[in-house]
């Protein structure tokens, strides 16, 4: 039985990632919160990980947040996810964990590369400037398993997911991400009454957007049959579709009022506020060829999404818990 430390498991992605382990006999999952462990301190980790001695590690701990939370911290941004890499993947190597799964993110490509966004466009441009110092800190740590896999000849996986949403997500609507932060405005505009919600930027940008559970499937299918020489420095999750900001928008609001169609609101774009990068595909041909696809539509992952903010964030009276 592989004895595995899941990081972050209360998060997006490591809640999601928890559920799908916890379907197999196959493991024993060791998880920790930050008040336990906090990952940003080597030598706390570097302890825990030489009592434990882990056979598989998921490292889906980390600092996110949307545009708002990017461009008024880039300080902490930087700092705790460079810190929670580097202690984790080392420590990882000295106590032998066979197998690392590192997760990074969609941002690390450069703000005009090449659509679809190919792995090899890293490092070959500009980084968008709002979301700049998360984007480093995940590059140094795909960096970091590369070179550990080269010298040492240590076995440290990287994936770069496309936006995520679903279960479990961050509602908060100035550290969310923007599909969780339309969710969260258009119920509050239903419970109110009001006739508008105030978007941020002009909806014009692109998007691609991947179920948490679907990326969950993604990371045990890596890990279970694939090495990191089968990937190469890193390999792309996402669906390979997209639409616009606007699209989404309609989208959500169908789904926040499909038990009252007649009291939809109209969308207001505050053009003062940032767009963010003009568009993120990526290309998931690698993935397709090692035979993973995702599974959930937009529409259905909305739906269950939406469901789940209602149960975990308000009561039957609308109010915020």
């Amino acid at each position: 039985m592989n004895k595995i430390f899941l990081a972050g498991h209360r998060g997006l992605v490591g809640s999601a990632v928890l559920k799908r382990l916890q379907q197999s006999k196959n493991y024993e999952i060791i998880t920790k919160t930050h008040a336990e462990l906090d990952l940003t301190r080597q030598a706390d980790v570097e302890a825990f990980f030489e009592q434990e001695k882990f056979d598989q590690v998921y490292l889906c701990a980390a600092k996110v947040g949307g545009i708002g939370a990017n461009s008024t911290y880039p300080a902490d941004f930087i700092y705790q996810n460079l810190a929670i890499a580097l202690n984790v993947i080392h420590a990882s190597y000295k106590t032998g964990v066979q197998k690392l799964m590192n997760l990074g993110s969609s941002c690390i490509y450069p703000k005009m590369a090449p659509q679809p966004l190919k792995e090899e466009y890293l490092l070959t441009g500009q980084l968008e400037v709002t979301n700049e110092a998360y984007a480093l800190a995940k590059i140094a740590a795909i960096r970091l398993c590369k070179h550990y896999n080269e010298q040492y000849g240590t076995n440290f996986l990287s994936v770069m997911p496309t936006n995520l949403y679903g279960p479990g997500d961050n509602y908060d609507l100035f550290t969310s991400h923007v599909l969780p932060a339309m969710i969260r405005k258009f119920h509050e505009a239903k419970i109110s009454g009001s006739d508008t919600v105030i978007l941020w930027g002009d909806g014009s940008p692109f998007r691609e957007f991947l179920f948490n559970e679907d990326l969950a499937d993604a990371l045990v299918f890596l890990m279970e049959h694939f090495n990191a020489s089968d990937l190469g420095e890193f390999i792309n999750l996402g669906t390979g579709s997209e639409l616009r900001i606007k699209e989404l928008a309609v989208l959500i609001s169908k789904v926040v009022y499909e038990d009252s169609p007649s009291r939809t609101c109209s969308i207001e774009w505050d053009t003062t506020k940032p767009n963010g990068t003009p568009r993120k595909l990526l290309d998931v041909s690698k993935l397709t060829s090692l035979g993973w696809k995702a599974n959930t539509s937009l529409e259905d992952g909305l739906s269950i999404a939406y469901k789940d903010f209602l149960k975990k964030n308000f009561i039957d009276s609308g109010e915020t818990k």
